[in-house]
């Protein structure tokens, strides 16, 4: 057999095993678990922090939302406007003046951005002291300035947040899906992520995996305080990873430490923090992204940093990207070219898998179920997006967002 017939055999042994042993990575129905309210009726305290940078354009259509929630409990939005240049801190100013009996809006700067620190870190870093300062919160709903929640939304999570005995409950915001390019392009970048951090995985105590998605995060705040949040995770540009990660650690002894999965505390309760993570369904971003190039910026800003900025996970990724998504189309055009059977059986095989795993993502988008046959292209598009991740971080311009260069993690001061 040819070298191309074995590449697709191995790339059909990935997708059985991908289909069967990933955390059923490709279902899309892990939503807010069972919950009720308090039993004793007592709702708790909670700051929602916003950290936002020259955010003008979208707060009119996500700031009201988070002002106006239906929420029996006392709760205070802080905005945290991190150096913005086009009128933020004025604008939110505005609309808090025109929301009618809403939650009370706190404006604030967190001052010059220190070293060794990421821009929105910073700013939550400022939202939580005074959070803190001010209203003593049991929960925090560190939430982005591009997100809009239904006026329900954040008695919903913090009644699953209480009924399950969770740290952290995050929820992955639907993104808006309304130009070519995003149809092509965001259903694919949820898509990839669920396959890197399968939410039954991250959802089960005391596993490994974590994860959590920035957008929409409720954040029990003495689990906050036991991971140091967010000094902890100060220089992290993929921050809601890294924020899963401390919390399901923090708490465990020096001899659980390194155990891992099977750390439990006494009562039965896992060792680390308990972390919920899943698709919303009443959580929107508004943000738009009306070019491709826009886009590329979000994939590739932080691609590299995904991959710990080594050039041999760079490579084994491409490696891995061109043999899963990119061989099976391949496959089967010379397969059929060339009369040569298996090739473009292993490759139909492997191609009509993919694109099946690919169509309850694309349903939870409400996309047609035409764009499953085309997840190669797409795969194709994110290997550029971290090739070219890494050529802008050799360069110096890596993980570069709103004005700003962070350096590697290990490289800043």
């Amino acid at each position: 057999m040819s070298a191309l017939t074995w590449i697709a055999l191995a790339s059909l042994a990935a997708w059985t095993w991908l289909l069967l042993g990933q955390g059923l990575f490709w279902r899309t129905d892990i939503r807010l678990p069972p919950r009720g309210a308090p039993a004793d009726g007592a709702w708790p305290t909670v700051a929602i922090v916003v950290p936002a940078r020259d955010e003008a354009q979208v707060l009119p259509m996500s700031l009201p939302s988070l002002l106006e929630q239906d929420y029996p409990g006392r709760a205070v939005v802080f905005l945290i406007d991190d150096g913005s240049t086009d009128g933020t801190a004025k604008t939110a100013r505005v609309l808090a003046a025109n929301c009618e009996r809403g939650l009370p809006l706190v404006v604030a700067s967190p001052g010059e951005l220190e070293p060794g620190w990421t821009g929105k870190l910073w700013a939550v870093r400022h939202g939580i002291t005074l959070a803190r300062a001010q209203l003593a919160p049991e929960y925090l709903l560190l939430t982005d300035a591009d997100i809009a929640h239904e006026p329900d939304s954040l008695r919903e999570l913090v009644c699953a947040a209480r009924s399950r005995d969770l740290d952290l409950v995050s929820q992955m915001a639907r993104l808006r899906v309304e130009t070519v390019w995003e149809r092509l392009i965001v259903p694919a970048f949820v898509y990839f992520f669920a396959q890197l951090y399968p939410f039954r995985w991250v959802n089960r105590p005391g596993a490994r995996t974590a994860a959590a998605a920035g957008g929409c995060v409720l954040l029990r705040t003495d689990a906050a305080e036991r991971a140091r949040v967010p000094e902890s995770i100060r220089q992290s540009v993929i921050d809601d990873v890294a924020l899963a990660r401390v919390v399901k650690r923090a708490g465990r002894g020096s001899a659980t430490r390194g155990a891992g999965a099977s750390a439990v505390a006494p009562g039965g309760r896992a060792a680390g923090g308990r972390v919920w993570l899943g698709l919303a369904e009443r959580v929107d971003s508004v943000r738009p992204y009306p070019h491709p190039r826009e886009l590329w910026r979000m994939v590739s800003r932080s691609a590299y940093a995904q991959l710990r900025h080594s050039p041999a996970l760079l490579a084994v990724t491409v490696v891995g990207l061109a043999v899963i998504y990119l061989a099976p189309p391949v496959a089967v055009g010379v397969g059929i070219g060339q009369g040569e059977r298996v090739m473009w059986l292993a490759g139909g095989l492997a191609w009509a898998v993919m694109a099946g795993t690919f169509l309850p993502m694309l349903r939870y988008y409400r996309q047609s179920l035409w764009w499953a046959p085309l997840l190669p292209l797409m795969a194709a598009l994110y290997l550029l997006m971290t090739v070219d991740s890494a050529i802008q971080h050799y360069r110096g311009r890596g993980a570069a967002w709103k004005g700003r260069t962070y350096a590697r993690p290990e490289a800043a001061p």
